[in-house]
């Protein structure tokens, strides 16, 4: 078992209702990573997950609290929600560099994982931004300086490659369509586990003592739609993602 954070995945909607002559206004709370915690759940993990807007003000600030955790998942939050707590963005002081404390807990054997979307990688406008940051610098992959989607609204389908790996095994050649991933490129060391139009779709990689992985698509709407979140490889793939990662004792699987 292992014990993992899910910070993001969620959004708040802010919605008006014009009737007539009278508007109402009204929120809601939006959870996009409730089939993901199911099924890292039902394969045996403990999961906690931190909405988007408790980021900024909860993510550990320091690797004492990491050590909480054997994976971490940035899923759809940006850079600066990290980057920028309310004693930095409204206070002026400093603040532990959490990309920079994330980097290092890897190197020290945390495992980390991020998952395609808008504001995953680079993201939609580029507003995730995490390009040049700290947290590429662990990543399997590089990340482009702009706007990195591709939207597929027709469907793609992920597909293996021929390397055998210990996330991958006994999941389909081919996988159900997804809506959309982001242009990644592997790094040099990494290894790309599937792709997606010649694209890497999942990669990982060994940095220090600690393991990561990019998975370039969604867990969620929109780009992982109801074909992908019913297929039986969904729960397999995070499973065995989430122990590859935990598992740094084992140094002799493939990296």
């Amino acid at each position: 078992m292992a014990h993992v954070l899910i910070a993001g995945e969620s959004w708040i909607n802010a919605v008006t209702d014009y009737k007539g002559y009278d508007a109402f206004p009204h929120t809601r709370l939006e959870i996009g990573c409730e089939r993901l915690v199911e099924a890292l759940t039902a394969a045996g993990h403990d999961v906690a997950h931190m909405p988007s807007h408790a980021v900024a003000t909860d993510f550990p600030e320091t690797e004492e609290k990491l050590a909480a955790y054997d994976v971490v998942l940035l899923s759809d939050v940006g850079a600066n929600t990290l980057l920028l707590p309310p004693v930095v963005f409204n206070e002026g002081r400093p603040f532990p560099n959490r990309l920079k404390l994330l980097a290092q807990w890897v190197r020290n054997g945390g495992g980390l994982m991020m998952a395609g979307g808008y504001l995953s990688f680079q993201g939609f406008q580029a507003k995730a931004n995490y390009h040049g940051t700290a947290i590429e610098d662990v990543l399997p992959v590089t990340i482009l300086p702009y706007d990195d989607r591709v939207e597929a609204p027709e469907g793609v389908n992920g597909a293996l490659t021929a390397e055998r790996h210990p996330v991958t095994e006994g999941l389909d050649a081919q996988w159900p369509i997804l809506l959309g991933y982001q242009r990644l490129t592997a790094k040099d060391d990494a290894t790309v586990l599937a792709t997606v139009e010649d694209r890497p779709l999942l990669a990982v990689r060994t940095e220090g003592a600690g393991r990561t992985l990019a998975f370039a698509s969604d867990i969620s709407p929109h780009w992982a739609p109801r074909e992908f979140l019913a297929w039986d490889g969904y729960q397999k793939l995070f499973g065995q993602a989430v122990t590859w990662l935990a598992d740094t004792r084992d140094r002799s699987g493939r990296h």
